[in-house]
């Protein structure tokens, strides 16, 4: 079931699935890799980005590596049915651990990339919630939050799905979507 709310001229859902199959009518779009600083894209959502985007996604990616916590990338997409991959760093080397401050740095980065592309919709995965070792609530709790302030400063943002690839991560993206966004409308 998709969790569908409205927040400041945002409409912002909760999807269950694969964030490389993810689309929108409404262009320019991207998705968020929670990158590492190296731009290695081995595992994870990365290497499932590369694996359906193609091998010119990472290759891009990497002359601009290294990336630090905090800043973000956007590259082509490949083959994606979306214009951009941002590339927001949750870590600094490959398969490292993280915590809600670095994916809130993440998050944060990923939204102000979108903005200076004039990025019109944009996906999010569960950021830091695979090998980065993060709860899928930790992880949606720092997520929602940095949305919400990027929503509150202005944004040219239309849509803003969080894509979740299980059920828990799916569970915990509609609990803090409805505890931030629910007073606005649905």
């Amino acid at each position: 079931m998709v969790l569908e709310l409205s927040y400041g001229g945002v409409r912002i859902r909760v999807l269950r699935g694969d964030i490389t199959a993810w689309a929108s009518d409404i262009r320019p779009s991207a998705i968020v890799n929670p990158a590492n600083s190296l731009m290695l894209m081995g595992g994870g959502v990365a290497g499932a980005i590369r694996r359906a985007g193609g091998a010119e996604i990472e290759e891009e990616a990497r002359r601009h590596a290294p990336v630090p916590v905090g800043q973000a990338i956007a590259t082509g997409a490949g083959r994606l049915a979306v214009d951009y991959v941002i590339h927001a760093p949750t870590m600094e080397q490959p398969a490292m651990r993280t915590t809600s401050e670095k994916v809130l740095l993440a998050t944060r980065a990923a939204l102000r990339c979108a903005e200076e592309k004039g990025i019109r919709a944009i996906a999010f995965p569960g950021m830091g919630t695979g090998v980065g070792g993060l709860s899928p609530g930790e992880a949606a709790e720092v997520m929602m939050k940095a949305l919400k302030e990027h929503i509150d400063a202005g944004t040219s943002l239309e849509v803003v799905d969080f894509v979740a690839f299980t059920a828990d991560l799916e569970e915990a993206f509609s609990k803090w979507a409805r505890e931030l966004f629910s007073g606005a409308s649905s």
